[in-house]
This record gives structure tokens, sequence and C-alpha cells, in this order.
């Protein structure tokens, strides 16, 4: 923890609620982080990027962003941030030049509102009067879309509109002046002829190893219709890669047929600029439409094809079509050039396609209209308008977008401050008034936006708030570091709030800004329950009849605002959603809702399935009594490829499930039913404590072997649900391998780096490089069951110095600074989220391991807790409006 973080952190907890502005964000210098900050605004999400004002990754359903915002110059040239400050309303970034130009951006989505704004200062701190030139350039690529919102979601392309992960990272990447180019990825692939794959972000090989940077299947909603994958019906022959000097990488010279469903894989290599790509075409039927090449099957691949019989050329989220019709059933020579800024498509010698810059649109069209930038979608009603406050701005439009230059004196000690506002919406009218109107009283704006994200965050505490249908707890502390966790953590529930993907129901997000802007994932829920059922009771009620009414056995979670299921089949699923229903119904005393019915069935049916659900996994070759989660890693953990079939994490979970049933049973006067899940579990339990390897390790258990791992999930599901019936023995092994193996300064790794498979499972999430957001919080809830409260309460204090000057992200990696010392940041490399929900599972933590609220069916609710509950040594606990 920083100096500056220590002198935030003084008193906080000491006298209730803090201030919003002591909880969130200190300034982080950019070599600090990885993972820059990002903007929310209730309805809409965004990345800053590493110059001082562009932002990418904008996606406020039912409008997407492409590309970036534009950069700001500053006498020619682009400044990058030397620093971040991130708040909840706005992110802060800093340029100082050597001269003593200091230059100063406030970037900020206008709460609930579809409004940007941008707050320029540039202060001149030296001896001399200087002028300054100032010029941002102004793009807003914005489409209107209502479908496509998956984990992947849709974003506007020049040619369409689809997710290309790769493609927008690197034009982020060359913000600030970082990276001169971004057309071609340096990843090898594997070249092949033939139909394509499924794009997403996936492996080039099915069993390549399971890494965060290109490993994610193509989890898109089920309200677009995908893309046909074909081929075509032809040959290639004479296929010649050839590096700049001339040397060969791919030679094939015989002739390979090309069907419509086949495929034929080549060699693998890495696209650099002067490499070429030769060989001979024959089509053999007229009109066809479909794939002739990949060079790897990422959307922002190298591709050609044709449509309706003509060819085209496709890279890096573009596609250029042409007019060349090859004639069917001649021999054709196809070539194409590979430069760093272009890629040109050659057919006989001729060039009949060739890539242009991404600003360079013929999508978006921009017109100076009244003081102000007018920029329109071809493809959609999507409409934009940028107007200006302070000094005159000279403006111009170009193509896609435009520029606003200012030419400013400033004095020695002075500053200028422009202002820059950007609305969109589908009225060019009514877009037009917004951006007027905001611009027209800037300073004022800002203030709102400011003081709405105030209001929210007093009103979570508040029992007679009117934003929340339920309030949290306020937590006292003469522990700073707690305090810290706790309220960071009910920050990071209100960050990810929307309130517009289901209009009257406030749902809270998994994730983003790159992926997922109306998606909720179960498990991740599932991490901060007792949080959501405390503080949003009525929406958390509406969100779950919803999902249950949906094929959840066969998704990860749900996209809120078409409400359909999304991605494949998570082990975790069944005890997600049990708890969900169990944390609901025990914190508000809600038992009517059990019958309720949604999709076909009563709650308490969908319940019994959920909690039982391990007696249709059973399966005689791992023993019969556990469940077998089957053998597709994706389905279990996602990162570790031996972590398949029976595992103690989710059968441990299951006890649990089937203990809190008999519970309900008891209250139910099912009394048979009672004792005989009760004897089930009791079964359960030990096998699950079978599985025990010794170490503080757990066995996986194969129907062609068995292996042993060192895995946070099975330590935190096994400590929550067999803490009684472990052996002190076992407790102490278990709480010394977290110490020992996985504790890492104020953070933690989720595999221990000692593992056989932690070399094929290198993620900052659920590999051995750091940890997942909700990990340190299920860990240390799991060390407080093993009766170590004292490493708990340690590991939750020291929490805040992770979150990267912000909120805890998805993955948190270990880094080694120059000083030898570990500590965890924020991680942004392969498909990572800079937010995530889970991050509040820090303070659900202290909440069930530091209070003991831990409700279930058998144990009952919090409804009994006094008003006030004080543990010694921890602080607090006072729930406003109680009179006992």
């Amino acid at each position: 923890m920083t100096t500056e973080t220590d002198e935030l952190a003084a008193g906080i907890g000491r006298t209730g609620v803090p201030d919003l502005d002591d909880v969130a964000g200190h300034w982080v210098d950019a070599g600090e982080i990885a993972h820059l900050p990002s903007l929310r605004n209730q309805q809409g999400q965004a990345h800053v990027n590493h110059d001082l004002t562009s932002l990418s990754w904008l996606a406020a359903p039912p409008f997407t962003f492409g590309y970036h915002t534009g950069e700001l110059h500053v006498d020619g040239q682009v400044p990058a941030a030397q620093r971040f400050l991130w708040k909840p309303w706005g992110v802060v970034r800093e340029h100082r030049r050597q001269d003593g130009l200091l230059v100063t951006t406030d970037t900020r989505m206008a709460l609930s509102r579809d409004l940007l704004l941008w707050r320029i200062e540039v202060t001149n701190d030296s001896d001399e009067p200087r002028t300054v030139e100032v010029a941002q350039d102004l793009f807003a690529m914005a489409a209107h879309s209502d479908a496509g919102y998956g984990w992947l979601y849709d974003g506007p392309w020049n040619h369409g509109m689809h997710h290309d992960f790769m493609a927008l990272e690197r034009v982020r990447a060359t913000t600030g002046g970082r990276a001169p180019h971004y057309l071609l990825s340096p990843a090898p692939r594997r070249l092949r002829l033939g139909r394509p794959r499924v794009p997403g972000i996936q492996r080039d090989e099915d069993h390549g190893p399971m890494l965060l940077d290109d490993a994610l299947p193509a989890h898109v909603s089920h309200d677009k219709e995908p893309e046909p994958r074909t081929g075509v019906a032809g040959a290639v022959r004479g296929l010649r890669v050839t590096a700049a000097d001339g040397g060969a990488i791919v030679r094939a010279d015989e002739e390979i047929a090309l069907t419509p469903d086949g495929e034929t894989g080549l060699d693998t290599f890495a696209l650099s600029p002067g490499l070429t790509l030769a060989f001979e075409l024959r089509l053999d039927t007229p009109g066809q439409s479909g794939t002739v090449l990949t060079h790897g099957n990422h959307p922002d691949s190298l591709q050609i094809g044709v449509d309706d019989g003509r060819l085209w050329l496709g890279i890096t989220g573009e596609r250029e079509s042409t007019g060349a019709e090859p004639a069917v059933g001649d021999w054709h020579h196809v070539r194409v050039d590979i430069e760093a800024d272009q890629v040109v498509l050659r057919l006989a010698g001729d060039r009949i396609a060739r890539t242009r810059h991404w600003s360079a649109s013929r999508r978006w069209t921009s017109r100076v209209e009244d003081g102000t930038l007018v920029v329109a979608d071809s493809r959609s009603p999507a409409r934009a308008v940028h107007a200006f406050a302070g000094p005159a701005a000279e403006l111009r439009g170009t193509g896609a977008g435009g520029r606003a230059t200012w030419t400013c004196r400033i004095d020695p000690g002075e500053s200028v401050a422009l202002g820059i506002s950007c609305a969109y919406g589908t009225d060019t009218d009514a877009v037009a008034a917004e951006a007027r109107g905001a611009a027209a009283d800037f300073e004022a704006t800002t203030r709102a936006g400011e003081d709405g994200w105030r209001r929210l965050w007093a009103g979570m505490f508040d029992p007679d708030g009117t934003d929340f249908s339920g309030h949290l707890p306020t937590f006292t502390t003469e522990d700073t570091g707690l305090a810290r966790t706790y309220y960071m953590g009910a920050l990071q529930a209100l960050y990810l709030r929307n309130t517009r993907v289901r209009p009257g129901e406030p749902v809270f997000l998994t994730g983003g800004p790159r992926l997922g802007p109306t998606t909720t994932y179960f498990w991740d829920h599932c991490e901060w329950s007792r949080m959501y059922a405390l503080l949003e009771p009525a929406g958390l009620r509406s969100w779950l009849l919803r999902v249950l009414a949906g094929p959840y056995g066969d998704s990860f979670g749900v996209e809120n605002l078409g409400g359909g299921p999304l991605g494949n089949a998570y082990s975790s699923t069944d005890h997600a959603l049990f708890r969900l229903v169990e944390h609901y119904v025990c914190v508000t005393g809600d038992l009517a809702f059990l019958d309720e019915t949604t999709g076909g069935a009563t709650v308490l049916a969908h319940l019994e399935g959920l909690g039982l659900g391990w007696r249709e996994r059973r399966s005689a070759a791992t023993g019969g009594v556990l469940a077998d989660f089957g053998d597709d890693p994706w389905q279990l953990l996602e990162c570790v490829p031996t972590y398949t079939g029976a595992v103690a994490s989710f059968n441990a979970a299951y006890v649990a499930s089937t203990r809190s049933l008999s519970g309900l049973y008891r209250r139910l006067g099912r009394d048979e039913d009672a004792d005989r899940t009760a004897a089930e579990a009791g079964q359960l339990a030990d096998a699950v404590l079978e599985l025990y390897a010794g170490s503080g390790r757990w066995q996986v258990r194969r129907p062609d072997g068995t292996d042993t791992i060192g895995h946070c999930l099975d330590f935190g599901l096994v400590a929550a649900a067999l803490h009684r019936e472990l052996p002190d023995g076992v407790r102490r092994e278990m709480a010394d391998f977290v110490t020992g193996r996985l504790l890492v300064g104020s953070w933690m790794r989720a595999l221990s780096p000692d593992d056989p498979i932690a070399a094929a499972s290198d993620r900052p999430d659920h590999g051995a490089a750091g940890a997942f957001a909700a990990w340190p919080g299920a860990t240390a809830h799991g060390l407080a069951r093993l009766g170590r409260r004292d490493l708990a309460i340690a590991l939750l204090r020291g929490l805040p110095s992770a979150a990267s000057g912000g909120l805890w992200g998805q993955a948190m990696e270990i880094v080694t600074g120059p000083d030898g010392r570990h500590r965890a940041r924020v991680a942004e490399r392969g498909t990572a989220t800079r937010d995530n929900i889970a991050g509040a599972a820090g303070a659900e933590a202290v909440l069930s391991a530091l209070f003991d609220i831990n409700p279930t069916f058998a144990s009952g609710g919090p409804a009994g807790l006094a008003a006030t509950v004080s543990v010694e040594g921890v602080g607090t606990l006072t729930f406003p409006g109680r009179t006992s």
C-alpha cells in the first residue's frame, strides 16, 4: 500500500459509512498498473486508453462504439497519460512535460445519461508565457442494435457488427504513442484451407494450453443469427508463403481440394511486414459464397473468400469486397502482400482490394452544424453530436469524424479549461439538444453526476432510501484495512449495477468493459449472495424467477437485455443458483417464494433439482457416490486441463446443499425426506473426505486415473461445507497449505505454483499466476470455518492494496517489483476484465467469516440478528432500522 493510500485509509470505518471519495481510488502511475481504469454510469461501460482522452469498448446497450473516441494533440504531439485517478464518476489522466506544461483531463460517462464529458485543462507551470495548440480528434463510431449482447458482444466495425477482441485491443495499444501499427497480430497461427472454425477467442489447436491469452469459447447471445461457416467448392495449388527476405515459410505444391465442409491444416506462422501469400485458385461452381483460406480462427485472422462468386479480403475486424469474379473452372493466380499498415489482394497481378486505416471509414459520416459536430451511422439509426464549452474552437469534419482545435496563450501560473460533450441516441435533434445543453452548463453537468453517485452510495446503507429495495449494514471498526475491504466491496457492487438493460429491475453485471455489457454469470453472483439479498432483495427475486425459467443447466449465465441463457454448461451452476435462492429466502424470510411457479415448476422443485443434482451425476467409473462432472474442462474450472471428473470442491458444495435441503424439509414437516437427505449428505461427505491426498491437497478422480491438485477452490468449498468433520490434523494441513503455497503478499494464487499442471494453466484468475477476484474472500471464509479467524482477518485486511488504484478485476496477477517483493495488480493480458462483481466477495467474507452471517435452510437466516452485532478485535455491524 502506498503512502497516499495509507493517508486515504486513515480513519475509514471509525465513524460508520465513509465518504465515497475516501473509498474510491487514488493516483497511480502508469508504470504501476497493467489494466487501465474503466468508466460506468449505471447503464453503460467504457475503457480509458493510454492517451489523455480517448475511450474504447464503449457499450451502453442498445448503443455500442467502435475503435476509439479520438486522441488529444498538444503542439502536434499525442501525450501519453503518466498517471491515473479513478473515481466511480470518472477518470482523471495527467501528463507533465519537461518544459513545465501540465495537461490534465477528466473523462466521464454522465450518470444514467447517454452522454460523454471531457474536461481538458492546460496549465503553464513555467516562468514564461506560452502559446499552446490543443487539438482533439472527434470520433463517435456508434451503432444501435437490440441484439448481439453476449459475453463476446457485437461492436461496430466498418463492414458490420461482430466481436473482435484482439483487433480492438491492438487499436487501443496505439494510443498515447505506444504502438505504431495495429493491423497484424503477432501470434503464430495455423494456415487452413476450407471451412473456417467457430470464431471467438479460441485456442488455435483443440488440445493447446488453456491460457487466458487466447482461450475462450464463442460466448455469443442466442438472439443473433450466427454467420454461416462454409468453405467453397474448388481447389488450391502451388501455395507459397514467403518471408520479406525471400525465405520459404509454407510450401504446398500439390492440388488441395476445397469443399464446403472440409478443412485442410497447413503450417503455423505469424504475419509480418513484407510477407507474401500466393496460390492458384479454381472455383468449381458459380455464384458461391464461402471461405477459401484463413490464417487462424479468430475474428481478426487474415481471410480470403468469395461472396456470390466475387473475391473478398478480411483482416483485423475489416472486410474489403471486390468486384472481381474469377471465371469458374479456370485457374487464377491470387496473391496477398502484407505490410505493417496495409494488406493488398491481387488477382493475376492486379490490385483488387486494399485495407485502409480504421479512421478512413465509409460507414460513418460527419458534418459541422451550428458549432457542433454531427456523426451519423449509415448502417443503424445511431447518431452522435459533439458540443463545446469554453473558448471557441476551430472545428472541422473529416470523413467519419472531425477535429476541434484551440490556440491558447497561457501566462505563467495560469490555466485554460476546455469542455467537450458528446451525446448519442437515434434522434438527431434530441441528441444535439442534449449535447448543447450539457456544454452550456458544463460544470453543473459534471457536478450532477458526482452528486448522483454520492446519493446512490449513501442509499446503499439507508433503510429509508429509494434507490434500493434493501440496504447493507454499516461496519464500524478501528481496523482500517478491514473497513476498506468491506466498503470497497460494497462499491464494487454499486459500480457493476445497471438500471437500463432490464427496465424496472436493477441488475448487477459480472464484468467488463471489454466483455459482457449485459451479462451475469451465476457463479460470480453467488460469491456475494448475502450482500445481494440484503441490498436488493426485490431485484434478486425478480432475477431468480427469470433465470429459473430458462435452461440454466445448459448455460453459465444470462444475457439480461434479451433475457436468454448464455454460454456453455458450468459445473458450478447447481451450487451457485442454490446458494442464491437459499440466501434470498433465508435473509428476507420470504418462504412464499418457494411456492412461486417459473419455468413450469415451483421454485422449491428447482431448488431440489439444484441441491440434489449430484444424484444424476454419479458414475460407477469414479466410485458411484461422488458427482462426476465429466471430461470437459471448460465446464468445470475452465483453465486446468486435468481438473475434470470427480473433484472435491463441488461435491463438498453438494454436501452443503443437501444438508440445507434436509433442514428445509424438516421445517416443511417432510421428516422422511429430511432423514433421507441427511443420511445421503453424510455418505457424500465421507466420499469427499476420501479424496484427501495429504498436505492440504485433494485428489481428482477420473475414469482413466487420478491426479492430485492444490487449488483454492477445493480448499474454500471443502472448508465451508465439511469443517465440522475434518480431523484436526487435516484442518491444520489445509490452513498451512493456504498460507505456505497460495498466499502471496496481500493477495494469493489460485493454484499452487508447484502443481504439475501449473505450466499448462498459467492464468492470473484460476491458475498459478494469480487469483480470481472472489478467491481471497472465499479463502478467508474457509480459514474462519477451520477456526483460523486470525488468518482470515490478515488476508482480508490486505486486499485493498491489490486494486490497482480502483476496484478489483477478474484476474489479479502476482508481479515482482524491483525490490524483489511480490504484489498483486489487476491483470490485463488476454481476455481478463477490468471489473468483476465477484470482487465483492471480500466484503461478503467480512459478513460470513468475521460476523458468522451464514444463513441456510437448516440454521435459518440473519433476521434474528440484533440491531448491532459486535465481534471483539473486528468491530460492529449496525443494521439501521432494526429495533432489537
